[in-house]
């Protein structure tokens, strides 16, 4: 076989190629089994025991690729997927790379309602979005935005006197408020997601993908409690541990007491061993998942 090419028959899965949206994604592939290995300074990877082919792309050209069916499967952020106009079915939403794309103008403009920045000038990396987001004040006022594209920083675009306002990702608005920026209004939600090309011929491989992913993230937001309660106290401890579905519950030698094992949240696991001790539970443990299939 060909450097950089698949076999035939596989299914192709496009991943960043570097940075921190890599570093999260191939923990979220080593965490459901999904193993390869990548030869230095190529960008395919053959899957071991799957037949799927790893291909290594920028981020901001996956949904592309995606949406045009040259390859089955790919993760990329929501935003990316908006500003590249393509059909692509939204197979998981994967819960990390979590921001909003905003519009931003300076904070001594003391900008009130994003209608008066229509008309004006727009930087942004987004141009797509943005021209679809200003179309409905530009029609109402009779004006035409100026949305002009700039890649990478742009949060000086304002302060330099190139833009009336800008359309950019904010996170924690660090970045934002140390250039002077606002939010003015709120365009998007976006996170990362698994996106599948609509026509792929892989429906089974990329719904093995999805129950694996989910499986996974399952076990990063859970931990299994288990402790011991009497009968008496069962249901009143059922409803503090009532499980993400139900909870299991086993017999012990003594007839008066049950052993009950569920899932809870790990940022609530403490608070519950504390509340079922109040109660009266005892042998009350957590156990940290690996994995799992629900």
């Amino acid at each position: 076989m060909a450097a950089n090419s698949s076999p035939p028959g596989f299914c192709k899965f496009a991943i960043p190629k570097k940075g921190r949206l890599f570093e999260t994604v191939a923990n979220l592939l080593k965490g459901s089994g999904v193993e390869y290995r990548r030869e230095s300074r190529l960008d395919v990877a053959i899957c071991k025991d799957l037949p799927i082919t790893l291909i290594f792309l920028p981020a901001a050209d996956i949904a592309k690729y995606v949406g045009e069916g040259n390859v089955d499967v790919g993760i990329t952020g929501r935003d990316v997927v908006e500003e590249s106009e393509v059909t692509v079915d939204t197979i998981l939403n994967l819960g990390f790379g979590k921001c909003k794309l905003c519009v931003q103008a300076q904070v001594s403009k003391k900008v009130e309602d994003v209608s008066s920045l229509a008309g004006g000038r727009v930087v942004t990396s987004f141009p797509s979005v943005a021209k679809k987001f200003f179309k409905p004040y530009d029609e109402k006022l009779g004006v035409k935005t100026n949305i002009r594209f700039l890649s990478g920083s742009i949060e000086a675009a304002c302060g330099l006197g190139l833009a009336d306002a800008i359309v950019d990702l904010v996170e924690t608005g660090t970045t934002m408020r140390a250039a002077g920026l606002e939010v003015v209004a709120e365009v998007l939600d976006t996170e990362s997601q698994l996106i599948a090309n609509p026509q792929s011929e892989h429906k089974d491989i990329i719904d093995l993908i999805k129950l694996r992913f989910e499986g996974y993230l399952t076990a990063q937001k859970y931990s299994m409690i288990s402790f011991n309660c009497s009968t008496i106290l069962l249901s009143r401890a059922m409803t503090i541990t009532p499980g993400k579905k139900a909870p299991t519950i086993t017999g012990l030698d003594d007839p008066n007491y049950k052993s009950v094992s569920s899932l809870v949240k790990k940022s609530e696991a403490s608070a519950k061993m504390d509340e079922l001790h109040k109660l009266g539970a005892t042998d009350i443990l957590t156990f940290e998942i690996s994995n799992s299939r629900m």
